[in-house]
């Protein structure tokens, strides 16, 4: 087995040295060092870690550039292909290709789909997912679909997450904004809408505009709904849009 090469790399966010942070390198085969052209190559099994968020790939690339505040070198972009993975406290990412820009604190991951994944919720995407750690937010665009532990699924074209602590100070999902094309599916209904919010904690969804529910044939129209994911019981109001009323289809059943 062939000793794995480690490099440490000093990233300084300000001129204070005791707020420095680290990305470090590591891989199975080999890290290269290109001085010219600003490059470093990290192949098999490559791993970096920054703080407390862990990307593993096949092959990794990382680049810096001078400091103009500190004179140092500064990691400016990593790049990583392969089998990609990220690890952190708020959630496990995983796709083809990861595109890490350190200085606008921006992820991009791509995948066939790429999925973002925490304890209770599962979110993919086949366009890609954007994560910003500093503000704790994920952004998922195109054919996008967020399954709970219970299979309640959730499809729409765009999907905005934020995280925050919860009481125990573990990081988790708080709210996920919904937009285009949004639709429900859980055992006992299926509802669309134009926009959603979804409340992971209370397992609530609140939809907006054009609402349809539909529970086994009997179809309800309004501009507001929300959706127990727990209980799948749903309710329905009008507003504007439907001039005040909320309009329904029910299936009536036949007897034997």
């Amino acid at each position: 087995m062939q000793k794995a090469v480690i490099i440490i790399i000093t990233l300084l966010f300000g001129i204070n040295i005791a707020q420095a942070q680290y990305i470090t390198l590591n891989a199975d085969k080999e890290v290269t060092w290109d001085s010219q052209a600003q490059k470093m190559t990290a192949v098999g099994n490559a791993v970096a870690t920054k703080g407390d968020m862990t990307v593993k790939a096949q092959k990794m690339e990382a680049y810096y550039a001078k400091n103009d505040t500190t004179g140092k070198n500064t990691i400016t972009e990593v790049h990583a292909a392969n089998n990609v993975t990220m690890t952190s406290p708020k959630a496990n990412a995983y796709g083809d290709t990861l595109d890490y820009d350190v200085i606008k604190d921006e992820v991009i991951l791509k995948g066939q789909p790429a999925k973002l994944k925490t304890d209770k919720e599962t979110i993919t995407a086949k366009g890609n997912i954007t994560y910003y750690p500093n503000a704790q937010k994920a952004i998922a665009v195109e054919d996008v679909e967020a399954t709970d532990k219970d299979n309640n699924k959730i499809f729409s074209q765009k999907m905005i997450a934020f995280f925050k602590k919860d009481a125990s100070d573990n990081m988790v999902m708080d709210k996920v904004e919904i937009y285009d094309n949004v639709k429900i599916v859980t055992k006992d209904a299926t509802v669309t809408a134009d926009k959603g919010l979804y409340l992971p904690k209370t397992a609530v969804i609140k939809l907006f505009d054009n609402v349809l529910i539909d529970q086994q044939g009997n179809k309800l129209k309004g501009d507001f709904a929300e959706t127990n994911l727990n209980t799948g019981k749903s309710r329905i109001l009008a507003g504007q849009t439907s001039q005040g009323r909320v309009s329904g289809i029910f299936k009536e059943k036949k007897k034997d």
